[in-house]
């Protein structure tokens, strides 16, 4: 079963190299000179590198938050984590415009990490008697964070350069602007070295200390984490919605909850359901390119449906 993951995420690999609005012929590419083998460098494989990066991480991130909120509806999306990020950049845009993409990732790892430290305090107040409720709560909490970012965003006369972060983009991904993104792989390495300590924290807060695992500090660390991806996401390719929060069930359903197992099918994935909708965004209206953010918000929107009745029958 493994393999056959691997051949497809391989063969959605080797289709996301050769789509796009330029053609490349391997008798081209094996010149390793001119044009197409400059398409390639520069344009196809940062592409490709942001991509898969993108959705591992996201899809990793998606599995953590669940495990510290025990709850199977939530993502860095639905907990108000994506619009806190969102309003960290607005922030040092207008508060320091000269720290570059670094400073900016900086902002938006502080108050996604501030945002996400308040959301899982205010669900461990309130007793919900249906787990429905708790990305409800995460929604209305990111609708109010979104909120404030545009009216800062209007206020500062900043909102045009906030439009760029509202959907999740690939094209403008070219060799010298995207590198901030391979942040995501130690911090996937790290989540898989803690994967099992993880696994105890869905178990909930008493039976986590009873085991001798130190619960607020593995959901600090597990909170710092999923910013720092967030963050590195947001200001490289913008928000993108649903795969940390389909990829996660999918597997679940499948493979069970122990992260120490499952937590590499997560990431491959997550990987490829970005890989698909992107291949799809450039192909649907060829040769012009739908924003992946569409694509997918419009597949994950379609599948996390799909989750939604098959666990109520």
């Amino acid at each position: 079963m493994r393999a056959r993951w691997l051949g497809l995420f391989a063969l959605l690999c080797l289709v996301s190299l050769l789509v796009g609005a330029r053609q490349v012929a391997w008798s081209q590419l094996l010149s390793l000179s001119g044009d197409a083998w400059l398409t390639l460098t520069a344009s196809r494989l940062p592409r490709l590198a942001a991509l898969v990066l993108t959705g591992v991480g996201l899809s990793v991130c998606g599995v953590i938050v669940q495990h510290i909120v025990r709850n199977k509806f939530v993502e860095p999306g639905t907990t108000g984590g994506l619009d806190a990020a969102k309003l960290g950049i607005l922030v040092s845009l207008s508060v320091a415009p000269a720290t570059g993409t670094l400073g900016r990732m900086l902002f938006a790892l502080v108050f996604c990490f501030g945002a996400s430290l308040i959301f899982v305090a205010l669900i461990r107040r309130i007793r919900f008697k249906s787990t429905v409720l708790v990305p409800v709560i995460g929604l209305m909490y990111g609708g109010v964070l979104s909120a404030i970012a545009e009216f800062y965003a209007y206020r500062h006369n900043i909102l045009q350069s906030m439009q760029g972060w509202l959907l999740g983009d690939f094209s403008k991904v070219v060799q010298g602007n995207y590198e901030i993104i391979y942040l995501i792989l130690p911090i996937v390495a790290l989540s898989y070295l803690y994967a099992q300590r993880f696994t105890v924290l869905g178990m909930g807060e008493s039976m986590a200390t009873s085991l001798g695992l130190n619960y607020g500090a593995t959901a600090a660390l597990g909170l710092m984490l999923v910013a720092i991806t967030v963050s590195a996401t947001v200001i490289t390719v913008g928000a993108i919605p649903f795969v940390g929060l389909v990829i996660p069930n999918l597997v679940a359903l499948r493979y069970g909850e122990n992260l120490s197992r499952t937590l590499p099918i997560v990431a491959l994935g997550g990987a490829s359901l970005l890989l698909a909708c992107d291949i799809l965004g450039r192909l649907v209206i060829y040769p012009f390119e739908v924003p992946i953010g569409l694509t997918a918000g419009g597949v994950g929107g379609v599948l996390f449906l799909a989750l939604i009745i098959w666990r109520n029958k």
